[in-house]
């Protein structure tokens, strides 16, 4: 065979590759942003900041995950609720709001009020229904797995995900157990990641429980003991992460609802500070992988 049928052959190969139904060719696409929030308490509203930032720029986010008030956050933002409402809401809210002090065996606290606060500030009730796909994470406190929801109604997956063990009595939801999902997965990349984002913004508040003064009461023990350990257990959930971001919630008490403007304005410097690197890493050509494909055959002339 001469040169040129070879070349002859190889050409009309190509073509016909290229006209296959099942063929797809790889080609760029925007990088999917996924966010995982960590809990906090009133802390929390740190991603509130996080979250006007990126509403400011116009950087779209495609995945949301999160645990205990990040959860609340992240469900409120995915329901259609702007950054802006956040911030409106966190200046009104306060503990009373979703907790209530009780006498129970199982917690000094209930957080059964959530169950009408959620749906005042949420614009859906399913998961299926959100504008933006959520991950609520949550842990079976029989079994001490990790427990994620992405289906059916919302408000019972994020009070347990906000059920925080010895203060708040654990939740049941589909016949299991539960508690705060900062046992699982104290910030949810993991679960953010498996959602399908490619690039992954993990926000933790990792500042200790207690002031500088000292334990006020047995919630504070029980808050400094998951503090120590959720810090030595970072490095499972930042290996999922691109981009960690820790405002600066130092000197803020768990309950300090009533600074939320201060706290709103730390995640807004940590996500201002982190913005060229996020630009950077959003703006690099990345392809999409084609879908599979069975070559035909080409029988070669004589």
């Amino acid at each position: 065979m001469t040169f040129f049928r070879k070349l002859v052959l190889s050409a009309k190969a190509f073509s016909l590759h290229l006209s296959h139904p099942h063929f797809r060719p790889a080609s760029p696409e925007r990088l999917k942003l996924g966010l995982a929030l960590g809990g906090g308490f009133a802390r929390g509203l740190a991603h509130v900041g996080v979250l006007k930032v990126l509403e400011e720029e116009g950087i779209a986010i495609d995945y949301m995950a999160g645990t205990s008030v990040g959860s609340v956050i992240a469900a409120a933002f995915c329901s259609g609720v702007s950054a802006k409402e956040l911030a409106e809401i966190a200046g009104l809210v306060r503990f009373r709001d979703f907790a209530r002090w009780t006498l129970s065996r199982y917690g000094i606290c209930n957080n059964d009020r959530m169950g009408v606060f959620l749906p005042r500030i949420l614009k859906v009730k399913t998961f299926e229904e959100l504008k933006i796909p959520l991950a609520v994470a949550a842990t079976d406190f029989l079994t001490g797995e990790p427990v994620v929801f992405r289906s059916g109604p919302i408000c019972a997956p994020v009070r347990a995900s906000c059920s925080y063990p010895g203060m708040f009595a654990p939740v049941e939801v589909d016949g299991r157990l539960l508690v705060d999902g900062m046992l699982g997965h104290a910030v949810p990349t993991t679960p953010v990641r498996e959602m399908g984002a490619g690039y992954v913004i993990a926000i933790s508040l990792s500042a200790h429980w207690l002031r500088l003064s000292g334990p006020r009461h047995l919630f504070d023990i029980i808050g400094q003991c998951f503090s120590i350990a959720q810090a030595r257990m970072s490095v499972h959930w930042k290996k999922d992460a691109d981009l960690v971001l820790e405002p600066n919630v130092d000197g803020f008490a768990y309950d300090a609802f009533e600074r939320a403007t201060e706290l709103i304005a730390s995640g807004e410097q940590a996500m201002r500070a982190a913005l060229p690197a996020l630009k950077k890493a959003l703006s690099e050509p990345h392809h999409s992988v084609s879908a599979p494909y069975t070559a035909l055959p080409v029988t070669p002339h004589p």
